[in-house]
């Protein structure tokens, strides 16, 4: 299924049904009085996080939810029947907003969380609820009000305990492909990712995390270029994010430049992004001599400034992968005992 983090639908809550004009005309009873009934409650629309849905795409074809109207009262004081709610499931990591006024309304952030978007109307009251001493008769009666419409806007942040950065063809798919159980496409040219991927990766019994592969980023991906941009975002619920860097001896390939590049662009989109942990990954390893890479590692750390984490790795042949998913489920625990 293609990947969609973002959708506009129309959620319509029920109406109230109406109150009911109504008297008791029984034999032998002259004076039955009132007997309108009330009307029922209409639905109110919900949403509600469900974990087996992983896009927003259906929301592409379907943008119209409605609950059901309240019936009106009838005689005999009987209250007609209140909507059904409507609860419309959307993907864990939601977060809704109101179109027309910007306002956030919530963040489906947990599996289960419900979100009410649209409450329903109100039923209106029969005569019987006019009845007093000095008006016996009443032929008043309210009408149900109308139910909630709103205009809403989904986004989806993915909900992944690792994000990967870097620039296209840094080989971040191929590493969630070494790492975990996804299987992104891989290829050699530019922008083989256009859509995030998610992949588990298991440590061991009980040991696991998300990692997420977003599309490749490019100089001024924060003012909109390239496809990066779009899912930065997805980034800001990481807790910890991998700087991939491709180091393959390739001519004109200036691995300080990929990084800085790559920096900038976290450091223009904001958000607390370039706040967030970061390790260095230093990615196809295998296609350098071990005393090239001694020299290429020391010579770029030196230059960048960098005194974080560092890990060297080969995502084709596996070389380095386990000791760095070892390292970040560490950093991961130590995280949730703070």
């Amino acid at each position: 299924m293609k990947f969609v983090d973002e959708a506009t639908i129309r959620v319509q809550a029920g109406n109230g049904g109406h109150g009911c004009l109504s008297f008791r005309r029984e034999k032998y009873i002259p004076r039955g009085g009132p007997d309108g009934g009330d009307g029922g409650h209409g639905g109110t629309v919900w949403l509600l996080a469900d974990q087996g849905i992983n896009t927003l795409a259906d929301f592409r074809v379907q943008r119209k939810f409605r609950a059901e109207s309240g019936e009106a009262g009838a005689g005999r004081n009987k209250t007609g029947r209140s909507g059904d709610d409507l609860t419309v499931r959307v993907p864990v990591g939601t977060i809704v907003a109101d179109v027309d006024t910007g306002e956030v309304l919530g963040d489906l952030a947990d599996d289960g969380s419900r979100l009410k978007v649209a409450e329903g109307g109100r039923g209106g009251l029969g005569n019987t609820r006019f009845k007093s001493s000095t008006n016996r008769a009443p032929r008043r009666t309210t009408n149900g009000t109308p139910g909630e419409a709103r205009h809403l806007k989904l986004e989806l942040k993915l909900l992944a305990d690792v994000g990967l950065l870097g620039l296209p063809n840094a080989g971040k798919s191929t590493l969630i492909r070494a790492m975990s159980a996804a299987r992104p496409k891989v290829a050699d040219y530019p922008f083989t990712t256009l859509h995030p991927n998610l992949g588990v990766v298991r440590v061991g019994p009980e040991q696991s995390f998300v990692m997420a592969d977003i599309p490749g980023l490019i100089e001024g991906a924060a003012e909109g270029a390239g496809l990066g941009i779009r899912f930065l975002k997805h980034l800001e619920r990481t807790r910890l994010l991998l700087h991939v860097v491709d180091v393959a001896p390739v001519d004109g390939h200036d691995v300080a430049a990929a990084f800085a590049a790559i920096e900038g662009e976290v450091q223009k989109f904001g958000a607390g992004l370039a706040e967030r942990p970061r390790w260095l990954v230093l990615n196809k390893i295998d296609l350098l001599e071990d005393a090239a890479l001694d020299d290429l590692r020391a010579d770029l750390l030196a230059e960048i400034g960098w005194n974080g984490p560092v890990f060297a790795v080969s995502a084709v042949t596996g070389a380095g992968t386990e000791a760095l998913a070892r390292a970040v489920m560490a950093h991961l625990e130590r995280e949730r005992q703070a």
